[in-house]
């Protein structure tokens, strides 16, 4: 996991998108959060990591498809190159599958390109602080489009959740069902503080990197099916 940002600096951005009518528009949004800051803007994925590598941001806004190279393998460079960069995808329901090879290649979260301006800026500060975004209504299409590929649960739990306790494994199915931490402190009655401690616990045991990695875990293996 890359190192949060530290407190009282702004978050650092870089924009990478292949259409610069997009670009203006989500400075134009992220411009008027004092805590946000974009030091620049790349229009394919090769210049997004050679930025990302020179400039260090704190986020990377990566756009899915883009010329000479795509966000998913952009992605994968960057976390392969082990930099404190983390990347927020955006993406069209018409993309899903390259969402799957985004969030194995390392990305921190994925956004629709039509989000709600308050939620995008939400999902940064989220992002910069050492969590991840899960949509719930993206990632209900996108497990919806792929269950039949996923394991069967009658064959029981697979062994790599063995390690959980019952409590830790109840929080993991809450996460892979796309419920923020507050949300899952109030379904299960306990405080918000509480499920942190939980969730932390369960990313050590299964050696993950975010919460993102656990959503794709627990469909994975099994623990949990996409709703009929």
């Amino acid at each position: 996991m890359t190192d949060q940002v530290t407190p009282g600096r702004p978050v650092r951005i870089l924009l990478a998108d292949d259409q610069p009518l997009l670009r203006t528009g989500f400075r134009m949004v992220l411009g008027t959060e004092d805590d946000l800051d974009i030091v620049a803007e790349a229009g394919d994925g090769v210049e997004a990591v050679d930025l990302s590598r020179r400039l260090l941001p704190d986020v990377v806004l990566m756009d899915i498809r883009m010329p000479r190279m795509d966000g998913v393998a952009a992605t994968r460079a960057i976390v392969e190159a082990k930099l404190p960069v983390r990347v927020l995808i955006l993406t069209t329901f018409d993309l899903d599958e390259y969402v799957v090879g985004a969030l194995r290649a390392g990305a921190s979260g994925f956004l629709a390109k039509d989000v709600p301006a308050e939620d995008l800026v939400a999902a940064i500060r989220t992002v910069a602080g050492g969590d991840a975004v899960v949509a719930p209504r993206i990632l209900r299409r996108l497990l919806d489009r792929f269950a039949g590929a996923l394991p069967d649960p009658s064959s029981g739990p697979p062994k790599t959740l063995d390690g959980l306790t019952e409590r830790e494994r109840e929080v993991l199915v809450q996460v892979a069902r796309g419920l923020s931490n507050a949300e899952i402190a109030r379904e299960l009655s306990v405080s918000e503080t509480t499920i942190k401690t939980h969730v932390g616990h369960v990313l050590t045991k299964l050696g993950l990197r975010d919460r993102v990695q656990a959503v794709v875990l627990a469909y994975e293996s099994g623990l949990v099916r996409p709703k009929a």
